[in-house]
Formats: C-alpha cells, structure tokens, sequence
C-alpha cells in the first residue's frame, strides 16, 4: 500500500497537565512538554506508517528551525517527506496544547505555511502511482485546488479519502461540495459534518454528502465511537474503554486506520474498528505520534479490549 498524505502539516508542541495558565509573571511545574509532527495530512501519515503503509508526505512548510524539526520528526517515522516545498517568506504552522488533566487540548494555532499550498506545488506523477491518497484540510486550499487534486487521483485509479480541519463552524458546504465527487472515503468528525452540511442530524449530514457524490463517510464521535454512513446502511462503531490522556492526533489516527484497513480489503466496519483501535492506543499517551504499535498490535488490541458502554 503506498499513500500520499497530502495537505496540512503541523508541528505540536504540548504541554500536560495544564489546569490554568499562572497569571502575570508567573509558573507552575508540569510533568512532559513534548514536540511531535501533527495535522490532518501529516498526523495520519505518522499511524499509516506504524500501520505499515508506504508514505509520501506533501505539503506547505517554511525554511524555519520549526519546519527542520518537522521533517526530521516524520523522516524518523518513516515518512518520504521529499514533497513536502519549503517556503522561505511564510513560518511552518504550528500549535501550542495545553492539555488538560482530562485530556482535552486546548489551542494555540499559528496557520503558516498550509495555506499557501497551490496547484504548483502538487506531486502530480506522485499521486498517480500512489495505490491511494490522503487529503487533508482541503478548504484550506481552496476546494478549486483540492477537486483538481482529487479528481486527478480517481483519473488514474487511485483511492481518495479526505479529511477536514477547520471547526463546524467555520464550514459550509460550498468549501466542499464540488470535491466530493472525487472522495471516496469521507472522514470528518461530528461537528464538522453538521456545520459543513448545515444539518441539524448527523445521520442526515452525512446522507447530504454521499448525495453529493461521496462513496461513504465515517464520521469520529470522539467517545461516541464512530458513525459509518454508506448507501446501504448506517452502522455505529463504538470507541474502546481506554484512560484517556491526551485526545490530540485521535481523528487523524482514525484516518489511518480507516485508510489502512480499507487497503486491506477490509470491510468498512472493519477498517472503522481499526482506525478506532489506532485512536485509542494514541489517546493513552502524549500527541499523535504515541504508541510503540504496529498492524498486527493494533488488531490484537482491537481483538482483546473492550468497547465503550
């Protein structure tokens, strides 16, 4: 299996646990700040990676000391990040987290260089000898330039699956909708299915993009589990009874295992399983990189831990 993750490429600095920001002039001791590579694009070629897939990275960063952190991060990973274009006039993007003692993650985000991602800088022949491409964040391309991406992928074979990045509520479906004909497998969270979509269901949100064109959607719930919405069915996956440290990378590491499973030949329940099983093992530790596993570590969690109620 051989993936290009294309589009948003982040690098986390996290800080836990994080109750308050001290005031003024003052600090307060935390047990780990760890630095990790993360986004739609390049957070989920990290768990491909460990999943087993070949991956090729593509994206936007600068010729900053952040973005030489983030290549040295994926390249140890594993990652081909030879597409990934330096910019010398914009910063790479990055985020500070403060992650709470229940880990949620609040953000500090610097956009950077993602959005200066264009047509120019796309790894054409790349994509079409890829068995399958990952886009990630594509309204922060512009949905011209993500449908042209997309469009080229399906032309020479190859699986398409996307993922979104903004919040809900900075959606609307105009951001998206001529892509989706070109997706086949959609991967957005909850709320970004109803602010993207504009329903006040989610069941319904989903249905209104596959009646745009895409071939299935698998929405993340984070606790909820996952929702899988196909022509045919809906089906809810649940998430797995884990203790949650830190829920940064967990939609993107979904991704993966979707992406992954569904190269496989598994079936959408399944590959759904897996990219839960990936989410849950990164949640029990710090950013998205977490988790010594591999494909055959990931089932056998999936195999021997038990769904949340």
């Amino acid at each position: 299996m051989k993936v290009v993750t294309l589009g948003v490429h982040v690098l986390d600095v996290l800080v836990r646990p994080v109750e308050a920001i001290p005031e003024g002039q003052g600090a307060t001791l935390v047990e780990d700040i760890r630095m990790t590579a993360a986004g739609t694009a390049g957070g989920t070629a990290l768990t491909l990676a460990k999943l087993g897939a070949s991956v090729q990275s593509a994206g936007a960063i600068g010729t900053d000391p952040t973005g030489d952190m983030l290549v040295q991060l994926l390249g140890a990973a594993g990652i081909d990040t030879r597409y990934l274009v330096r910019r010398t006039d914009t910063p790479t993007s990055a985020s500070v987290l403060p992650i709470r003692p229940n880990g949620d993650r609040p953000s500090l985000h610097l956009l950077g260089a993602n959005i200066t991602y264009g047509p120019g800088d796309v790894p054409w022949d790349a994509i079409a000898e890829a068995t399958h491409l990952h886009l990630g964040g594509p309204e922060l391309i512009g949905v011209d330039t993500a449908t042209r991406i997309l469009s080229h992928a399906k032309e020479h074979g190859t699986v398409t699956s996307v993922d979104l990045l903004a919040p809900g509520a900075l959606g609307s479906f105009e951001q998206i909708e001529p892509a989706l004909p070109h997706v086949d497998h959609m991967l957005p969270n909850e709320d970004q299915v109803l602010g993207f979509t504009g329903e006040q269901d989610l069941a319904a949100g989903a249905q209104k993009l596959l009646a745009a064109g895409a071939g299935l959607v698998a929405v993340t719930r984070g606790g909820d589990g996952a929702l899988l919405v196909t022509p045919d069915r809906i089906e809810k996956v649940p998430a797995f009874a884990i203790d949650v440290v830190d829920t940064t990378g967990c939609g993107d590491a979904f991704s993966a295992g979707f992406v992954r499973g569904m190269g496989l030949g598994r079936t959408p329940y399944d590959a759904a399983v897996l990219g839960s099983a990936a989410a849950a093992l990164v949640a029990q530790g710090l950013g998205s990189d977490h988790g010594d596993f591999d494909l055959a570590g990931t089932d056998a969690f999936a195999a021997t831990n038990k769904p949340r109620a």
